[in-house]
């Protein structure tokens, strides 16, 4: 059993509604097969936590990461940007749109912060503490900081990108980060799911089932 502290925090990532499998035609811009199911287990787990913290995608029209704002390319399809590669992705999670919201049935009453991320025009923002530029932050290390929050524990969407670059940018920054495999799902490219567990591995990330906790 691994047992919780006052310096641990529960970091939820993106779990929206364009993330998830539609519901009476709200969400699913860019579904993860079956992250409904994660959603009982963070909500059982945020009950327990110490600190419970959430990011949120919001983006505007137009946004760099969408296939649609660029002429002749498809959503998975990878292009060169200014910082980099980019994966294109479908219209989602767009500023004050119902894909954009929470998904429904998340219940965090005691979450002490939202972050917003991917709100810029011209960066994608996957990880919770750098822009995928690598260079503009999102003020989370701050504030993780100043509360004297050590340790985090990842869950949420999707594993294969925004959980992913959230841990390893963690743990760059100095913080624990282990990840919840039983509480994340994958977007699944060819490919990716193997090379997020490898660049976890390699950064001496764990990966552990919530029930490792203690809690259920």
């Amino acid at each position: 059993m691994l047992p919780l502290t006052q310096s641990d925090a529960l970091l939820i990532i993106d779990l929206q509604n364009d993330f998830c499998p539609a519901v009476d035609g709200i969400g699913g811009a860019l579904a993860v097969a079956d992250a409904h199911a994660i959603v009982p287990g963070i909500n059982a787990l945020a009950a327990r936590f110490p600190h419970t913290l959430l990011t949120q995608d919001w983006h505007p029209a137009q946004h760099i990461s969408f296939a649609s704002s660029h002429a002749g390319t498809e959503p998975y399809q990878q292009i060169e940007v200014a910082y980099g590669p980019q994966t294109l992705w479908p219209d989602h999670c767009l500023h004050h749109s119902s894909g954009a919201a929470f998904h429904p049935a998340l219940d965090v009453p005691r979450a002490e912060l939202i972050l917003r991320k991917g709100f810029r025009p011209h960066i994608d923002s996957y990880s919770a503490f750098l822009e995928n530029d690598q260079t503009t932050a999102t003020g989370l290390a701050g504030y993780l900081r100043e509360r004297r929050i050590t340790r985090l524990f990842l869950c949420g969407l999707a594993y294969d990108f925004c959980v992913r670059f959230s841990a390893i940018d963690g743990k760059a920054l100095g913080f624990e980060t282990i990840v919840l495999e039983d509480l994340t799902r994958a977007v699944n490219l060819p490919g990716s799911v193997a090379d997020t567990h490898g660049a976890l591995v390699a950064a001496n990330i764990p990966e552990i089932n919530s029930e490792a906790l203690g809690i259920f």
